[in-house]
């Protein structure tokens, strides 16, 4: 079985939930929120509207 791909950086709250997520091949910053049984997920962006990346150390 190869590695995750992507990696848990941050967590919030327990029935509300919002983490991130990033992805260790193209650094891109995923938000994710759910709540009961929904969902979603999207790109972090940062003020001008460009995908939030982390530099990747391997």
């Amino acid at each position: 079985m190869s590695e995750k791909r992507f990696e848990k950086v941050y967590a919030q709250g327990a029935l509300d939930v919002m983490e991130v997520w990033v992805d260790k091949e193209t650094g891109v910053n995923y938000l994710y929120h759910y709540s009961g049984y929904a969902g979603g997920l999207t790109p972090l962006l940062d003020r001008e509207g460009k995908p939030v990346i982390s530099t990747i150390i391997k």
